[in-house]
């Protein structure tokens, strides 16, 4: 029998939210696989099993909040012998014991029956009186589909009228009450209410101010043009204007550098490398920003794997906060929706949020070699800069945007990308 501990999650993390158990006791567990899911302050995290066996007893269950190192579960390797029946999980304050057949209950009437809404019952939080006649006293007795559905839509089960057997709460009454009363309460989960302190922070700390510049991205199509059906081929990606954008980014921080920093007491700590975060969206139900370490030296290519590698763990729940610690300089990316620019929030401590928005094909005027214009169709989008007026004032913040367009406008893109291949 194994004891599995809550392991220590990044330097700074303390304890953790249980929000879901993937496996149920007497389930079998293979080594490796998704065992439970914790939220931190930092990011939601699925911790995989560290052994394999089956699920004998859990400690921790779903929403509880624990400290580094307590237990959450006993795991059997061995699995359980045939005289050797799965111990019974401690029962929590307020639910009702299983009864044995044909026993009884404490009260002295039958066990109510198994309801026939798809599941087995389960009892719910001590002090939940029952919302029919034949329930027993003090408890009401969920089903796991009906708990699921309730904590979706964020539903107290006494607000919704009961009809199944014995007083019992069935899925057919939750939808029912779900069509009848169109307004729900959605409680925040774990990163919202994070997001929502660092946010509410953030806008407290720092005055923000927002700088926006047009840029033609044109240089940055002839590449893509050319060399995105190869890349999605070999790397089953997008080749997305993001890379270019960072790559010319990490140029232009290098010679306005009070961008790249964060602000002590009194002071600006400016970094020596430009750690990125990277702002990436989960289903619409929260935000992270997992970091690429060192984008100076990184390539193109490098740049494009990194920055899909890292969203891809994102939305896959298997980031762990050390991920998240060590930006020095914020991108977000609404551009894949079609935005015409956006006013980020600074992701404190740091000093500066570039906002990447849609690029889309429009006229404009063309000026050649010889300063001859015309009008043609150009790809152009908007860089939204929000920067931090305690650390620099706007000509610094203008100048860099300036930098930032000339780099992506007038670099040889497919002569670097014919560069980096020697190399990388």
């Amino acid at each position: 029998m194994a004891d599995v501990l809550l392991p220590q999650l990044g330097e700074t993390v303390t304890e953790g939210t249980i929000t879901r158990w993937f496996f149920g006791i007497g389930e079998r567990v293979p080594a490796d696989a998704p065992l439970y899911e914790v939220s931190t302050e930092k990011v939601d995290s699925e911790v995989p099993s560290p052994l394999g066996g089956v699920l004998v007893e859990i400690i921790a269950s779903e929403g509880a909040t624990v400290a580094v190192g307590a237990l959450l579960c006993r795991i059997d390797a061995d699995g359980p012998s045939s005289t050797s029946p799965l111990p019974t999980p401690p029962a929590v304050a307020g639910d009702v014991p299983a009864d044995a057949a044909g026993a009884t209950s404490p009260a002295g009437t039958p066990p109510t029956p198994t309801p026939a809404d798809g599941s087995g019952a389960q009892a719910v939080g001590a002090g939940v009186t029952s919302g029919g006649t034949g329930g027993r006293a003090g408890v009401r007795l969920l089903s796991p589909v009906v708990r699921r559905l309730l904590a979706e839509n964020g539903l107290d089960p006494e607000r919704v009228r009961a009809t199944g057997l014995g007083g019992r709460l069935t899925r057919k009454d939750v939808e029912q009450f779900l069509r009848d009363n169109p307004d729900r309460a959605e409680p925040f989960n774990g990163i919202r209410k994070a997001t929502a302190r660092h946010m509410v922070g953030s806008k407290a700390t720092s005055p923000h101010v927002l700088t926006a510049m047009e840029v033609d991205f044109d240089a940055v199509d002839r590449l893509r043009s050319a060399e995105k059906d190869a890349w999605r081929a070999a790397e089953g990606s997008s080749l997305t204007y993001l890379p270019f954008i960072v790559a010319a980014l990490a140029e232009a921080l290098a010679s306005f550098p009070r961008l790249n920093a964060s602000v002590g007491d009194d002071e600006l700590i400016v970094h020596g490398d430009v750690n990125l975060a990277v702002a990436v969206d989960l289903g619409f139900e929260g935000l992270v920003a997992p970091v690429v370490r060192k984008v100076g030296d990184l390539s193109i290519r490098d740049l494009a794997r990194s920055i899909h590698e890292v969203a891809g763990r994102a939305r896959g729940r298997r980031l762990v906060p050390d991920d998240l610690a060590g930006g020095t300089f914020t991108v977000t990316n609404p551009g894949q929706y079609g935005t015409l620019f956006q006013f980020p929030i600074i992701n404190q401590p740091q000093v500066a949020i570039l906002s990447t928005d849609g690029v889309a094909r429009k006229p404009a005027v063309v000026v050649d070699a010889d300063g001859v214009e015309t009008v043609g169709v150009r790809p152009l989008g908007i860089l939204a800069l929000a920067w931090d007026h305690r650390a620099f004032d706007g000509a610094y913040a203008a100048a860099f945007l300036q930098d930032l367009k000339r780099i992506l406008e007038t670099t040889d893109w497919v002569g670097r990308w014919a560069d980096e291949a020697d190399w990388t």
